[in-house]
C-alpha cells in the first residue's frame, strides 16, 4: 500500500534567516499532511468538533537531509505506523521530498493522542472514527501502542521553583 501524500509549495513565510525552509515550517508541513490524510479518510475538522476531540502531539522528531528554498514544490507523505488497541494513541511517520527530482528533504515521526476537549484528558475516538482510521492503513503492519509508550518517553517533566531561578 502506497503511503498517502499531499503537496505544497514553499512560501516566503516558510523561510528562515538563512533563506531556506525553517525547521518550524517542516513541522507545519507534517501537520498539514496529517490533517489532509484524515480528510481523505472522511474525518473532517467538523467531525472532530462534533466528537469534541483534538489530536495532541506528545513527541515529534526530525532528521533533516536537504534544504528547501522559496517556491519549490514539496511532497509530504503521511503514514500511520502505530496505534493503540482503543485508538487513543497513534504514531505517524512523514517524509518530505522535492517534487522536481525526488530529493529526500526530511523524515519525521510523531507520537500523539486523541484528547477530549471537555475532559482535558486522553480519550479513545468514537468507533466510527476508529473504523475510518483503521480502514486507511494495513492494520497488520501497525505496531501496537499502549499507555506505557507515553510513560516511557525519553524526557520527563521537571518542575522548578521560579523564585530560585530568578535569584
Amino acid at each position: 500500500m502506497k503511503p498517502f501524500y499531499t503537496e505544497t509549495r514553499i512560501r516566503w513565510s516558510d523561510l528562515d534567516a538563512n533563506r531556506h525552509l525553517a525547521n518550524a515550517a517542516y513541522m507545519n508541513f507534517t501537520s498539514y499532511a496529517r490533517m489532509a490524510y484524515l480528510r481523505q479518510l472522511g474525518i473532517s475538522i467538523a467531525d472532530l468538533a462534533r466528537y469534541n476531540l483534538g489530536p495532541a502531539v506528545l513527541r515529534e522528531e526530525f532528521s533533516f537531509f536537504r534544504e528547501g528554498y522559496d517556491n519549490e514544490e514539496v511532497i509530504i507523505t503521511a503514514e500511520q505506523t502505530a496505534l493503540s488497541e482503543k485508538g487513543e494513541i497513534f504514531e505517524f511517520t512523514h517524509n518530505l521530498y522535492k517534487k522536481a527530482d525526488g530529493t529526500h528533504m526530511a523524515y519525521s515521526r510523531i507520537l500523539g493522542v486523541w484528547f477530549s476537549m471537555d475532559g482535558r484528558k486522553i480519550t479513545p475516538p468514537p468507533a466510527e472514527m476508529l473504523d475510518k482510521l483503521k480502514a486507511g492503513t494495513d492494520v497488520s503492519r501497525l505496531r501496537s501502542l499502549s499507555l506505557n509508550d507515553i510513560k516511557e518517553l525519553p524526557v520527563k517533566p521537571h518542575n522548578i521553583v521560579i523564585s530560585e531561578l530568578l535569584t
